[in-house]
């Protein structure tokens, strides 16, 4: 009887330690984020997303702002980032529901819920951002 338990906890630890892919995916992963200028690409990149969906928001008439910090960001129909509980349980969820299927409908995916923190990572080059502001504004317009 004991014997599968044995065994399934086994494969499970063999599973996660040194797994020789995993390993060589997390050295890549660290020489990739050692190189210089790699953080302050990453800001820049998630800084010109939070602005840009902003600006686009704004444009549509819509209460929207936008705050980053390094490769997260938070997005808020709201006219100012808020600052507390109290400020953020004032944001228009509804308004964020529809937003969030609306970009998702256009194949962009951004966290489900009001509350939660968006992430860049370096595979959001120029392209992606610009590609994923156009559909912003097009579903800023139609909500």
């Amino acid at each position: 009887l004991h014997y599968p338990l044995r065994r399934q906890r086994q494969m499970c630890i063999r599973d996660r330690s040194g797994n020789p892919v995993a390993v060589a995916a997390g050295l890549a992963t660290l020489r990739l984020i050692a190189a210089p200028g790699f953080y302050e690409k990453l800001s820049a990149q998630t800084a010109k997303l939070a602005q840009g969906l902003q600006e686009r928001a704004r444009a549509a008439g819509l209460a929207f702002s936008a705050d980053s910090v390094g490769g997260m960001f938070g997005i808020y129909f709201s006219d100012t980032v808020p600052a507390s509980f109290a400020e953020v349980s004032t944001c228009d969820t509804a308004r964020f529901n529809r937003f969030f299927h609306a970009m998702l409908d256009h194949g962009v995916h951004f966290a489900p819920s009001a509350f939660e923190a968006g992430f860049v990572s370096a595979t959001h080059d120029d392209a992606v951002i610009q590609s994923t502001l156009d559909i912003a504004e097009k579903v800023f317009a139609s909500i």
